[in-house]
């Protein structure tokens, strides 16, 4: 038997940052001076894989009672591979959480920094922390803490295909939806950040399961109604902002790539973003293109030719508006074409987040130009022979010309994007950690919608398929392969306005 050595019992912080922990109390000294409230610390973990012998020992020592710092029940998970022997764990519940917390902070969560685009849930082990701290005598602190523990054991369970810990998960979820629906019979509840949060983590386990009831999220109406509710006072803090961003761009996604409609108007809250923040713009743009595809798929009735040009002409502003985003950029979030092993044009960026950002701006300009041309064909069916033959076949030839280079830009910084090449275009060194599992969920959404679009190349196609199949198996978020048509929801197609079929035809 190998001796694994004794498990740091340093704060999550200092255990993420590969640093000594003072482990003072309440707070160690490294969180002082990093500015960061401390998380705290785990009791001792200890997993074995044991021989035979001992793996006998350890099941009649896990039927024997359990001492005060361990819970009572214990969660056996086993291992089995091709031909080879199981590995079998059986670790107090409390060591499987406290690992899967530590598993889930590290592959979803981002620390903020002031140089990075997005801080994707960067205050949530501070408030995790804090809501332990608060234990029962919150509702909704309980129902953060649930949420984050099921969250947790879910993408540990898939990560080391362990169906204990994916059941225990399912209860907490449980929980967690049961408390959240009292917390929103209240207002005063409704309105915490920790209310808001559980949405967002709740919204993660679904797409982390796969297991949406269609590609719509259950929990889409919840962001709509907090969103409102919160108003524009959820915007002044950077907690507030980071749950806003999370909520809106997921609404945002089900009106242009699934054709929803919201339930709660939340377009006037984009008048109170910072439109010079390369986020928040993108974000601006975005509404007011839903406002357009929805206003076009109010008309069930067959629209004149002056409503169709003045269509046409709002989708070219946004077009322009969209590439004059792009050109005022900083030189740092610009991509870089850089040379493969293999001999092939790539673009790499400075940071992986940077990719996920042009990602969306990509997906986004193709949805402008696929309405442009879906337009064009309604104007020449319903303009006739009125000499605009030759205007409309021009708009129509840049409109793919758009299209084709947003896809094969997006095609050209897969690589990049999923760890496969660093920015000079070489492959990283083995030891270099995986893609982080917040990168490849951050991306699926602008991947599939390019690659449904059915404008790609057999090779393109095949090459998105591939990342979206990528995030799901390797990184264990099973709407990547839903997406990727592996599942039950394949036959989706991304939005038209309503007076089209959903092929992409005109009604007659």
């Amino acid at each position: 038997m190998v001796y694994g050595g004794k498990p740091s019992t340093g704060c999550y912080l200092c255990r993420k940052r590969k640093i000594k922990c003072d482990e003072a109390f309440p707070e160690c000294q490294n969180c002082i001076v990093y500015g960061r409230a401390c998380p705290g610390y785990r009791e001792d973990t200890i997993f074995r894989n044991e021989t035979h012998k001992v793996e006998r020992l350890m099941k009649r020592d896990s039927r024997s009672p359990v001492g005060s710092g361990r819970r009572g029940r214990s969660i056996s998970v086993s291992k089995d591979a091709q031909g080879s022997l199981p590995l079998v764990y059986q670790v107090a519940d409390s060591n499987w959480e406290e690992r899967a917390l530590c598993f889930f902070f590290d592959q979803y969560t981002t620390l903020e920094q002031p140089e990075m685009c997005v801080n994707h849930l960067s205050f949530l082990p501070s408030l995790y922390a804090k809501c332990r701290d608060i234990g029962n005598d919150s509702s909704t602190a309980s129902c953060l803490r649930q949420a984050v523990d099921a969250t947790a054991l879910v993408a540990l369970g898939n990560e080391v295909k362990a169906p204990p810990l994916i059941v225990k998960a399912r209860d907490l979820y449980g929980m967690a939806l049961r408390g959240l629906r009292n917390a929103l019979a209240s207002k005063t509840l409704a309105v915490k950040d920790e209310t808001f949060a559980t949405v967002v983590l709740l919204c993660l386990f679904e797409d982390i399961t796969g297991e949406r009831n269609s590609l719509t999220s259950s929990h889409t109406q919840g962001f709509g109604l907090l969103m409102k509710l919160r108003g524009e006072g959820q915007l002044d803090s950077a907690q507030g902002r980071d749950l806003f961003n999370f909520a809106y761009a997921h609404t945002l996604i089900e009106i242009l790539a699934l054709r929803e409609r919201p339930r709660y108007e939340t377009d006037w809250i984009v008048h109170h973003l910072d439109g010079s923040d390369p986020v928040f713009g993108l974000l601006v743009f975005a509404s007011k293109l839903s406002r357009l595809f929805l206003e076009t798929a109010s008309y069930q009735e067959l629209p004149d030719v002056d409503k169709i040009v003045s269509w046409i002409e709002t989708a070219k502003i946004m077009d322009l508006e969209l590439a004059g985003w792009a050109q005022h950029l900083p030189d740092s979030w610009l991509p870089l074409v850089v040379q493969s092993t293999t001999g092939m044009s790539l673009l790499t960026y400075q940071r992986i987040a940077f990719a996920t950002i042009w990602k969306y701006y990509r997906a986004v300009r193709i949805i402008v130009q696929r309405l442009t041309l879906e337009l064009n064909r309604k104007l020449a069916s319903v303009a006739g022979d009125s000499g605009l033959d030759d205007e409309i076949f021009q708009r129509n030839a840049e409109a793919m010309d758009v299209i084709e280079n947003m896809i094969t830009d997006t095609c050209r910084s897969i690589p990049y994007a999923f760890g496969d090449i660093d920015m000079l275009g070489s492959p990283p060194p083995s030891s270099e950690p995986r893609m982080r599992a917040i990168y490849g969920y951050t991306m699926l959404w602008p991947l599939w919608y390019i690659y449904s679009c059915g404008l790609a190349t057999p090779a393109q196609t095949e090459q998105m398929r591939s990342a979206l199949a990528r995030v799901g198996s390797a990184l264990g978020i099973k709407l990547g392969l839903v997406l990727a048509g592996d599942g039950e929801y394949q036959n989706i197609v991304p939005g038209h306005p309503g007076f089209m079929n959903t092929d992409g035809r005109f009604s007659n």
